[in-house]
């Protein structure tokens, strides 16, 4: 059961992508740490199933009564963008933002073949205000291909740095970077919420006019 959030405070839901984090890792430091947050479990995690994984965010996020705020790490990134469009819903409803982690190349004929099941990555805008956070030293993505990934989406970019892949392995503790850009993301989708505003100078904004496209789109 999800914790249900005020009207100006978003209940924010986490998707680790395919390794299951530990205590120590940033995401679960956020779901302990940050009110209204929890973990959205999306099934088998070493054998990712695109379907499975749009099926367990659809459900998630109907069980929610408010504004919903996703974080995703890795392949979750790619299963949130699925979602938005298998799902096709209105432009910031049900979902309010994302902060999408490190997301991997589902494309490549070299990728890892767990990764290729969620291919190709959908090219479309996003259904919400999002930011992508691209690693300098993702082994699953390069910095252009995250950087590219956003502009499709229609999201903002943030550069993460030498994040790896944002999993355990990068031991980045309680991440207060990416902890800014969450703000920064909840900022932009909810601007009532009282979250901190964060401008950083590696922002690589897009034309906001494409998310008004979306709407537009969206709604004929």
């Amino acid at each position: 059961m999800h914790e249900r959030s005020s009207s100006t405070s978003p209940t924010i839901l986490t998707l680790a992508g395919m390794e299951q984090p530990g205590p120590s890792h940033w995401l679960s430091r956020w779901e302990t740490d940050r009110p209204c947050t929890s973990r959205v479990h999306l099934g088998i995690w070493d054998r990712p199933h695109r379907n499975s994984w749009v099926t367990a965010i659809s459900h998630a996020v109907s069980h929610v009564d408010g504004p919903v705020i996703l974080v995703a790490r890795g392949l979750a990134c790619i299963a949130v963008a699925w979602w938005a469009a298998l799902e096709r819903p209105a432009y910031g409803s049900p979902v309010s933002g994302a902060l999408l982690v490190a997301p991997p190349n589902v494309d490549s004929a070299g990728a890892d073949l767990r990764l290729m099941s969620f291919g190709p990555a959908p090219k479309t805008l996003l259904p919400f205000p999002s930011a992508v956070v691209a690693s300098r030293n993702d082994p699953r993505m390069d910095f252009g291909g995250a950087l590219a990934l956003a502009r499709f989406w229609g999201s903002y970019c943030f550069d993460g740095g030498a994040i790896g892949s944002a999993n355990a392995a990068a031991d980045l503790g309680e991440w207060s970077n990416g902890a800014e850009m969450l703000d920064w993301v909840i900022e932009e989708a909810l601007p009532s919420s009282g979250a901190s505003k964060f401008r950083s100078p590696a922002l690589v904004p897009l034309s906001a006019s494409h998310r008004h496209d979306y709407a537009k789109d969206i709604s004929l």
